[in-house]
């Protein structure tokens, strides 16, 4: 059966001992196609190349936002 610990630590010594586990930001990288940034070792979203090669076929259309007097109509 494991021991209990005996005393609580205080909020410094658990602050000390998480002070190194933190979370990184993961760096973008510019699409060697279009420019835009796009994560490493993935599809670029914006036109999708991967590798110089096209893998994805983007449709470029914009969806449009319908007012709420069109939607009752």
């Amino acid at each position: 059966m494991p021991q209990e610990p005996k005393k609580r630590h205080s909020r410094a010594r658990q602050g000390k001992r998480r002070h190194a586990i933190n979370l990184t930001v993961t760096r973008g990288m510019a699409c060697s196609n279009c420019g835009k940034a796009s994560l490493p070792h993935t599809v670029c979203k914006n036109c999708g190349y991967y590798d110089g090669r096209q893998v994805l076929a983007i449709n470029k259309t914009t969806v449009r936002k319908i007012s709420k007097e069109e939607a009752s109509a």
